[in-house]
C-alpha cells in the first residue's frame, strides 16, 4: 500500500509515542497496574485502557465518519482497570487498536478526508468536522500527554523511571 510522506512521518511520531507510553509499563503485575499512586484516579492500567478504546473509537469515528457515537465513548470506566482486566490482555487490546489505527490512517486518499464528530454533552450546538489529520494529531498528543501521566504513576509506584527502562 502506498503512503504519502505525511502519513509515514505522523505514524512514526505516534509509534515512538506509543513506545515511550510502554517503557513504564515493563516488569510489572497487573496489582501494580491497577494501583493508584497519586491522588489521581489515574492508574497505569487504566492509562492503557484509555488509550486503547481511544484509539478504536477515533478510528471508528475516522472511517465511519457517520457522525454516530460510538459504544463506550462516554463510559467514565474506560480510565481503569475492571475486576476481571490484566495487563497483559490490556496491552494486548492496545496493539490491536494500534495496528487498526495505523492500517485505516494508511489506507486513506489522504489526511484532508473530513468527517462529523458524534454528538456529545460537551459538543457545541452546531456540527463540528474534523479531518484525518486533526484526529491522528489528536491521538498523538493523547498518547504523549498520558506517557508523561505512566511515567510519573511508574516512579511514584517503585522510583522507576522512563530514563532507567530504556
Amino acid at each position: 500500500m502506498t503512503t504519502s510522506p505525511e502519513k509515514t512521518d505522523l505514524l512514526a511520531a505516534f509509534a515512538e509515542q506509543r513506545a515511550l507510553l510502554l517503557i513504564p509499563l515493563r516488569g510489572l503485575t497487573d496489582e501494580q497496574a491497577g494501583r493508584r499512586t497519586t491522588v489521581s484516579e489515574l492508574t497505569l492500567g487504566g492509562i492503557v485502557n484509555h488509550l486503547a478504546r481511544g484509539e478504536e473509537t477515533w478510528t471508528q469515528i475516522m472511517t465511519k465518519g457517520d457522525g454516530e457515537l460510538p459504544d463506550g465513548m462516554l463510559d467514565m470506566g474506560q480510565y481503569r482497570m475492571a475486576g476481571g482486566d490484566t495487563l497483559p490482555a490490556l496491552l494486548e487490546r492496545y496493539a490491536r487498536a494500534a495496528q487498526a489505527t495505523d492500517e485505516a490512517v494508511a489506507s486513506l486518499p489522504d489526511l484532508d478526508v473530513s468527517v462529523p464528530l458524534p454528538k456529545t454533552p460537551w459538543s457545541p450546538p452546531e456540527p463540528q468536522y474534523w479531518s484525518a489529520r486533526r484526529i491522528l494529531l489528536h491521538l498523538i498528543k493523547e498518547t504523549a500527554q498520558h506517557a508523561g501521566h505512566a511515567d510519573i504513576i511508574r516512579e511514584a509506584l517503585d522510583g522507576a523511571s522512563t530514563t532507567d527502562r530504556r
